[in-house]
């Protein structure tokens, strides 16, 4: 892992924008199967399908498993962190708003991630990055419309997904600090196996998933959706961009995602792009490249 998460190369940016467009459907595969299951028994398909998605393409490559308890805590600290706690708190928020206000509200991962590596002494507060990602949270709320209607529970889903944003950032510090060789594919594979440890007792105890009807076919399209690639894959390229550039930088993807999110529509839907949407994106492309640094020290170097 990089000693500091300063700069982001070309690949990265590459993996980044994969990355926007595998988590940005989590939103999507996550309104489609709330309609028929609970929110914590669907945190629990997740995570549970998407390790046993990975475990045998594990095996194939010869990953031996952790050994002993302090082998597994890193991934047991990664799966309450960086799974159970923000899945479940999203997707619970989720049942009180609006899939584009939560997307909205994730994207203020960034600057929890920049707060706790800054109060835990792993980063000094750049004001450059914490101006850009400010400056990207705007591009965000731009480019989505604020959206808010005044609805019971509206308040209470806003804290849960504010929540979840909180934990990624908790995430990305444990990240920084245990998973320094640990290989993408293995990391992924226990962390999303220690969380379906945890959502197997929770979802157990409150929801009695055994209970529920089975449910239809589009809901298990989305569940499958929603582990195989906003879960399985995504953590892939999500702990190969941090052994890269860093913890910190991993979680700009929240910006790019409601970005990839209208592009993809426009693409695959032919839904229309409005001027908002635009100017929106353009604000998030100049964030970016305020945090990443790079334009700006040429821009001092020109004057």
């Amino acid at each position: 892992m990089p000693p500091n998460d300063n700069r982001i190369d070309t690949r990265d940016w590459s993996l980044l924008a994969v990355l926007s467009m595998l988590w940005g459907g989590s939103f999507f595969f996550n309104g489609a199967a709330l309609r028929e299951l609970p929110p914590l028994t669907l945190v629990l398909l997740r995570v549970a399908l998407g390790a046993a998605i990975l475990l045998p393409l594990m095996r194939m490559r010869g990953i031996a498993f952790p050994r002993g308890l302090m082998g597994w805590t890193p991934f047991v600290t990664m799966g309450l962190l960086n799974n159970a706690i923000p899945f479940s708190l999203i997707v619970i928020g989720q049942t009180f708003i609006s899939s584009g206000l939560a997307s909205i509200l994730n994207a203020t991962t960034p600057l929890f991630t920049v707060t706790v590596m800054a109060a835990a002494g792993e980063e000094a507060l750049q004001m450059r990055r914490v101006g850009g990602v400010a400056l990207g949270l705007l591009g965000v709320i731009i480019l989505r419309g604020w959206g808010i209607e005044t609805k019971a529970g509206q308040g209470l889903g806003i804290l849960f997904c504010l929540g979840g944003a909180c934990s990624y950032g908790f995430a990305a510090l444990a990240a920084r600090r245990l998973l320094k060789d640990s290989a993408p594919l293995g990391t992924a594979t226990f962390q999303l196996m220690a969380s379906t440890v945890m959502m197997a007792v929770v979802a157990g105890v409150v929801e009695q998933p055994w209970h529920l009807p089975i449910p239809g076919l589009a809901t298990w399209l989305a569940v499958l959706g929603l582990a195989g690639l906003s879960t399985a894959l995504a953590y892939i390229v999500f702990f190969q961009i941090i052994r890269r550039s860093g913890a910190s930088n991993v979680m700009l993807v929240t910006l790019l995602i409601p970005v990839t999110a209208i592009l993809l529509g426009s693409l695959a839907l032919g839904e229309p792009i409005s001027m908002r949407e635009i100017a929106g994106a353009i604000v998030i492309g100049s964030a970016l490249l305020v945090i990443d640094g790079r334009v700006l020290n040429l821009l001092r170097r020109t004057v």
